[in-house]
């Protein structure tokens, strides 16, 4: 765990080097007056990569660098397989190598180059995102789902044609991502829902389909289990490790509480505002569905990086007098969450070959 700690450390205070040397934005029509540096915001990313690409542990990274030693992956192995994508990538790193430190390595380069870069495109503080993406926990659940976790990053990259309403590019890149993970797909009809104005009678209608979804779980969830019989979440019909913990849910609703108080502010210094925000109250929706099972959080891994942009956001909706106080308990809490969720709940412990504390 030592090296998680070090990481946190190293990447926030590269990242507020990165907003400190900020140079103006080139074109006027940038979501961002000030844009960070990206020598600092490059730091950063070789920091995630590193850490991540050279783990041997945490999650199912385990198997899948066991699955990489035992098999061959041929033509056809990988055509049978419903995430080609994966196959394919897998298929040609091994006719260079035995070693599945290199599947490791480059699910985490191209992971954390993705998600840092959109975040430093898109975050009014780019630190605060880069912090949060850690104490969150969606930096550890990045080692932990990893074809998941990457289809995400691909999808997140497309950021861009989401907001700018450009569904043609965003489908295509959605597509390619479902080649590594098929429930990238979600995001093609999410596609039509979250392009809308926030807080609306849809907001209503999606809080309401959370309560419902939760009161009635035992039926509706008999329903779900039944319609993916044939995919790869048949499996979790029988899983009985119980729901998402509370707090975590109460994590990711808090800056869905602020942006709803600040939402006028919020329009006004950010343009696509709205989306993020109606992605992020589908996490909220995701994750109150979790706590009946833990399955359904696998899906906030494609919603919760824009409650990270949406939190980087929040201090500015905040009176001026008040925001350097916000910022720090900002700060605070997110580390006793992270050391909660990570120390005490879950023993995190990090191993590598390559490097040791």
């Amino acid at each position: 765990m030592a090296i998680l700690w070090v990481n946190l450390i190293v990447v926030y205070i590269a990242s507020c080097f990165s907003r400190y040397f900020a140079k103006p934005a080139t074109f006027s029509s940038e979501p961002l007056s000030l844009k960070p540096d990206k020598w600092m915001a490059a730091i950063v990313m070789a920091t995630f990569v590193l850490i991540a690409g050279l783990r041997n542990n945490i999650g199912d990274t385990f198997f899948y660098m066991h699955s990489y030693r035992l098999n061959d992956f041929t033509w056809e192995q990988v055509k049978a397989e419903k995430d080609i994508g994966f196959g394919i990538l897998q298929m040609i790193l091994k006719s260079y190598t035995d070693n599945p430190q290199l599947l490791i390595f480059l699910t985490a380069l191209v992971t954390n180059v993705l998600i840092v870069y959109v975040l430093y495109k898109y975050s009014r503080l780019f630190e605060m995102s880069i912090y949060v993406y850690i104490t969150s926990g969606l930096y550890i659940v990045s080692m932990n789902g990893v074809r998941q976790f990457l289809a995400s990053a691909i999808a997140f990259a497309a950021t861009k044609y989401l907001f700018a309403g450009n569904w043609k590019k965003y489908f295509l890149v959605v597509t390619i991502a479902s080649t590594f993970h098929q429930s990238a797909l979600i995001l093609i009809p999410i596609y039509f829902i979250v392009r809308r104005k926030a807080w609306t009678s849809s907001t209503i209608i999606i809080l309401f389909m959370a309560i419902f979804i939760i009161l009635g779980y035992n039926v509706l969830s008999n329903a779900l289990f039944a319609a993916i019989a044939d995919s790869h979440y048949s499996e979790y019909k029988n899983f009985q490790e119980g729901g998402a913990n509370i707090i975590r849910v109460i994590v990711w609703c808090v800056p869905l509480i602020f942006a709803y108080l600040g939402r006028n502010k919020l329009r006004e210094i950010f343009p696509y505002g709205d989306y993020v925000v109606n992605m992020s109250l589908l996490n909220f929706f995701v994750m109150a569905v979790a706590t009946q099972n833990w399955i359904f959080a696998r899906f906030s891994i494609y919603f919760g990086l824009y409650n990270v942009i949406l939190m980087s956001w929040i201090i500015s909706l905040v009176v001026k007098r008040h925001q350097k106080f916000m910022y720090y308990i900002i700060l605070v809490l997110y580390l006793i969450y992270f050391y909660y969720e990570n120390v005490i709940t879950l023993n995190v412990i990090y191993r590598s070959n390559y490097l040791k504390f």
